[in-house]
C-alpha cells in the first residue's frame, strides 16, 4: 500500500518551515523570503512604489518556491501566525496542479521549533483534527 506524503508548513511573510512527516520522523527545512529590512529601508529611499514592485516580485518568488515543494506531497497543512498561509492557498487553489493534494489552512501563534513539530505530528495522527 501506498504511504500517503504529508507536509506541514508553519509561514510568516519571510520564512517557511515545512516539516515532511514519514513514519512518525519528522524532516524540517526552510525557505526564506529574499525581501528584507534592508531592501525595504534602500526602496524607501527611492520611492514606495518602486519598493512595493520588488516586494511583490520577491513575496511571489517566495511562493513559487513553496508551491515547488508542495507539488511533491498529497496532505498539507499550512499554519502560521499572518496571513501568508491563506495567500499563497489562495494562489493555488484554482492551479490544476494542486486538485489532488489535500490542502488544510490552520491558524496558530508563533511557536518554538518543537511546537511546530508537535502541531505537524499531532495534526496527522488525528489529534489535531478532533
Amino acid at each position: 500500500m501506498k504511504k500517503t506524503k504529508n507536509l506541514g508548513i508553519w509561514m510568516d511573510h519571510s520564512t517557511a518551515f515545512l516539516m515532511e512527516l514519514s513514519n512518525d520522523v519528522v524532516s524540517k527545512y526552510t525557505i526564506d523570503c529574499e525581501f528584507t529590512i534592508e531592501d525595504k529601508t534602500v526602496g524607501l529611499k527611492k520611492s514606495e512604489n518602486h519598493m512595493h514592485i520588488k516586494e511583490q516580485h520577491l513575496q511571489s518568488a517566495y511562493y513559487k518556491k513553496i508551491e515547488e515543494a508542495i507539488k511533491k506531497y498529497e496532505c498539507v497543512v499550512l499554519f502560521g501566525p499572518t496571513d501568508a498561509k491563506n495567500e499563497l492557498f489562495n494562489n493555488m487553489k484554482d492551479d490544476h496542479l494542486f486538485e489532488n493534494i489535500k490542502i488544510e489552512v490552520k491558524n496558530s501563534d508563533k511557536m518554538t521549533d518543537h511546537q511546530m513539530v508537535d502541531f505537524v505530528r499531532d495534526y496527522f495522527t488525528g489529534s489535531e483534527k478532533k
